[in-house]
């Protein structure tokens, strides 16, 4: 009897078998709904913008470089100041060569321009070619930006663009730390180091674009509309132009993460080390969660996700007045960076929805030109009203306007919601 039963050894390694199948098959099946069914366009360009944040290295290291190169505290900041002039009108130029030109022509351009900018940038210690270079790497460098949304627009399915967009938000903030860190330990054997991989990404960029990307790719889909107009249609467009004071609004608030938070942390006796904690838990909340909510949230109307989002990212910023050690502070930034979660790459998908076909890279770039601008008016506005007002007025000034930007947006949603309707029925028709 005992020797004709079956082994229990064997039963219990068989039934394991089975169980480990059946996890990996759940697993492998989840992965293919969370990234599953995006067009093979899309990936490559994951790819490219993957490969280019990784090596995104120079910018956040200039001012360290410039000072390597003997400049003073003066010389940098104008050096600097050419920078973010150059980076105001690189998103229109960019919106208007990508539905002008293509996507393709308009990604490579860019890529490549940016590239021979670093080198120009890292090859001189003029001060004439520096403030120069710094320019023209400021109107280069986000050149991409309109058309590489503008392509996910034009190839990702419309039910899929928050996906889309998601994976892309995803990939930026994966490769930020990892660039971060990288630089932070080459630095110590030579800014060249910097500026060759940089500028090499960016050239590799450009290739996968070059080769993975068909020509004609992205063209705008209404041929007929695709000329004249330039952003005067966008900007008569009035329902995108609130949304977008909308989301300037709310970047308003956000980019106190790197103006308020650091000037109440050092008031309170913390320093840049105990400030490096926040990005680190930013960080790491965006690339474990994001991708895992991102699904579930899509099944929301988009406005109604991105009014909870602005309202929990005042609210959270608003908490930054009730901290006072580095793990508070740290709990904050989780229900700020809960908040940024919902944005990622919402915006995006619903600017793309607004927009109509022949001009997606126009709305994109005037996106871009808001968020911007949102961030000189966080620097400015935030720094003044926490010196004469004290930091009090500026909590609640977060507070008040995350939400009052939420309940704008939820007001919204109704004509939003409409546009849309229209917009996927032109999308048919001109599919047909």
């Amino acid at each position: 009897m005992a020797a004709d039963a079956p082994r229990p050894q064997g039963g219990r390694v068989a039934i394991a078998s089975r169980a480990l199948a059946s996890v990996r098959d759940q697993v492998v099946a989840a992965a293919a709904l969370r990234v599953g069914g995006l067009p093979r366009v899309f990936w490559f360009l994951f790819a490219g913008q993957l490969v280019n944040r990784v090596g995104n290295m120079v910018v956040a290291f200039l001012v360290f470089y410039l000072g390597s190169r003997g400049l003073s505290a003066a010389q940098t900041g104008v050096v600097m100041t050419a920078l973010g002039l150059g980076g105001v009108v690189s998103q229109p130029i960019g919106g208007l060569l990508a539905d002008r030109v293509g996507r393709r022509v308009t990604l490579v351009a860019g890529m490549l321009s940016t590239a021979g900018c670093l080198a120009l940038l890292g090859a001189t210690g003029d001060m004439v070619v520096l403030v120069v270079a710094a320019g023209l790497l400021g109107v280069a460098g986000d050149v991409h930006r309109p058309a590489s949304a503008a392509l996910i627009a034009d190839v990702v399915p419309r039910a899929q663009r928050v996906k889309a967009f998601g994976l892309i938000f995803w990939a930026i903030n994966v490769g930020y730390p990892i660039a971060g860190t990288m630089a932070g330990l080459l630095a110590r054997h030579g800014y060249w180091l910097l500026f060759a991989i940089d500028a090499g990404t960016c050239a590799v960029f450009a290739v996968v674009v070059a080769v993975g990307l068909p020509r004609g790719v992205g063209r705008a889909l209404d041929r007929a509309h695709s000329t004249g107009g330039g952003y005067r249609r966008v900007l008569r467009d009035r329902l995108f132009v609130v949304f977008v004071l909308l989301i300037v609004g709310y970047a308003t608030v956000y980019a106190q993460t790197t103006v308020g938070v650091p000037l109440a942390m050092r008031d309170g006796g913390l320093g840049p080390a105990e400030y490096g904690v926040i990005p680190v838990v930013n960080g790491l909340l965006i690339v474990v969660v994001q991708p895992l909510v991102t699904p579930w949230l899509a099944r929301f109307k988009p406005l109604h996700v991105l009014a909870v989002s602005w309202a929990t990212v005042g609210i959270g910023m608003a908490l930054t007045g009730l901290a006072a050690t580095t793990w508070q502070y740290a709990a904050t930034a989780v229900i700020w960076t809960l908040g940024e979660i919902g944005t990622g790459g919402l915006v995006a998908a619903v600017i793309a929805d607004l927009a109509p076909s022949h001009a997606q890279a126009r709305y994109q770039a005037v996106f871009g030109f808001g968020w911007g601008l949102s961030k000189l008016a966080a620097s400015t506005v935030g720094t003044g009203v926490y010196a004469a007002m004290g930091p009090g007025a500026l909590w609640w000034g977060c507070a008040g306007l995350g939400v009052l930007c939420a309940v704008a947006a939820m007001l919204l949603t109704p004509a939003a919601e409409r546009r849309r309707a229209v917009n996927d029925r032109l999308y048919d028709n001109i599919q047909e």
